[in-house]
């Protein structure tokens, strides 16, 4: 059978998918940048890249009609903007139209536990988004979740960033608030076993795991499964504003998101009994269970996705290939090449870029560039990598966006995702013996010609020393 699968490249669609396709369906996927996802889809067979973008109808009209069912996993939380609601119930809106002129049986969305009387924005806008879905043409099955814990969820990572760096904390109020975390293995049982299930069409259920924690708590217990001792005082004068920029320098995520994570973290998560884990057989785990199996995913180097990946710069705006063929014409190059020594180790360095492997010379002046850019607002070096020796096309390194990586063809393009008044390129490639190493820059205006000629003199260190380490042999 067809199965639409919206989101598909998000951090829940990304883990969906393979639990369909070994199910024997065929996964349709619609994509804004279907090159972009090529990638991540590149060894999955029965998969079907349709490029849409439900905020534009005449684009879904290359979606095909003979889908028998659909998952909605489309959400916007990191975008900022003040008309987000309005954005998310018109991508609800063009769903529906396009899939009441289908053969859909059933949709299946995810969404958040929505049960307190004041809720923030985005749990608004969640809540909004079902009643659009609603349709007299299809079954709607809603599954309403709270705090999800895997390997790679901004949820899980936010804490790990919170436990792991800090041995004391004055903490906004909200760590207070009580929620009941559901482990992404169970969220994957709940949408997968829903498929067709007629008793669940046209119903709503909160899913949840078995234990009301307040944030405070979550923190505690995940530092003493890390055997960290942690202190946590909650205090009340922190403003949402204060809260935000707290989580924002203490943790990876970007502002847009801290903001929305404080205005939802808020709002107590609790979910509504059901029968729901009896009709599914589902069992819910401990929280203290979903930290065992994310970690054991991170020390397998098996993180199928992560909520980074997703957190891409407007200057992309989704379309990655289109910033595939480096300008040059008015642009600055710092262009350096050596002759390569050995193939197979150089590539690996170039692979394992970033991240805890670093840039490969003056590791404190790129830690000083990332504090900068976080300090302006942008992501800084604390995103990382999703894996330490694999790169594929979309993933985040540090402050920079994968753009071209083909270990095949020695050749690995990066895209700045800094701020800075201009645009930059870095590329590794090997030809005919040869590494070639260019950093490009566009600059806009006067201020970006500025910023080139102040930083030329790093960079001539900078960028001398990565490429003879990086060519260096063992």
């Amino acid at each position: 059978m067809k199965i639409l699968v919206t989101g598909a490249t998000g951090y829940i669609g990304k883990r969906l998918i393979p639990l369909l396709i070994n199910d024997g369906h065929v996964v349709v996927c619609p994509v804004r940048d279907v090159k972009r996802a090529e990638s991540y889809f590149k060894e999955e067979q029965n998969i079907i890249l349709v490029e849409a973008d439900f905020l534009k109808a005449d684009s879904l009209k290359n979606i095909p009609n003979d889908v028998e069912a659909a998952y909605y996993l489309i959400h916007s939380m990191s975008n900022s903007a003040k008309e987000f609601h309005v954005l998310e119930e018109k991508c609800a809106f063009n769903f529906k139209r396009y899939a009441e002129n289908t053969s859909l049986k059933q949709v299946i969305y995810l969404s958040g536990i929505t049960n307190d009387t004041k809720l923030s924005k985005h749990l608004l806008s969640r809540k909004n988004v079902e009643k659009a879905l609603s349709s007299n043409q299809y079954a709607l099955t809603t599954f309403k979740a709270g705090i999800i814990v895997g390997s790679g969820s901004s949820s899980f990572e936010i804490i790990r960033d919170i436990v792991e760096k800090l041995p004391f904390m004055i903490a906004p109020k909200w760590l207070n608030t009580k929620t009941q975390p559901l482990g992404i293995r169970d969220v994957l049982a709940f949408l997968h076993k829903a498929l067709f299930k007629k008793e669940l069409f046209n119903t709503s259920y909160d899913i949840f795991g078995p234990e009301i924690m307040t944030y405070k708590e979550m923190l505690l217990q995940f530092a003493e499964f890390r055997k960290l001792k942690r202190t946590i005082i909650t205090v009340p004068v922190m403003t949402p504003k204060l809260s935000s920029y707290w989580l924002y320098f203490v943790t990876s995520t970007s502002y847009k998101l801290a903001s929305s994570l404080v205005n939802s973290m808020g709002v107590e998560v609790i979910g509504n009994k059901s029968n729901i884990n009896q009709i599914l057989d589902i069992e819910p785990m401990s929280y203290k269970k979903a930290l065992e199996l994310a970690f054991k995913k991170i020390e397998q180097n098996s993180i199928i996705s992560s909520w980074k990946d997703s957190y891409v710069s407007s200057k992309l705006k989704g379309f990655l290939h289109e910033f595939i063929n480096v300008p040059e014409y008015g642009c600055f190059k710092d262009f350096k090449k050596r002759k390569v020594k050995d193939r197979a180790i150089v590539l690996d360095r170039i692979w394992a870029i970033g991240g805890n492997t670093g840039w490969y010379y003056g590791t404190f002046l790129w830690k000083i560039r990332g504090f900068m850019d976080q300090f302006f607002g942008g992501a800084g070096l604390r995103r990382g990598r999703r894996h330490p020796t694999e790169l594929n096309v979309g993933d985040a390194l540090d402050f920079w966006r994968v753009i071209y990586a083909d270990k095949k063809q020695g050749k690995l393009l990066l895209y700045a995702e800094m701020i800075m008044p201009g645009e930059a390129w870095l590329e590794f490639k090997i030809k005919e013996g040869t590494l070639y190493q260019t950093a490009t820059f566009r600059p806009h205006g006067l201020a970006g010609r500025l910023y080139w000629y102040s930083v030329m003199p790093f960079h001539w260190f900078v960028f001398n020393g990565m490429i003879n380490n990086v060519n260096k042999l063992k």
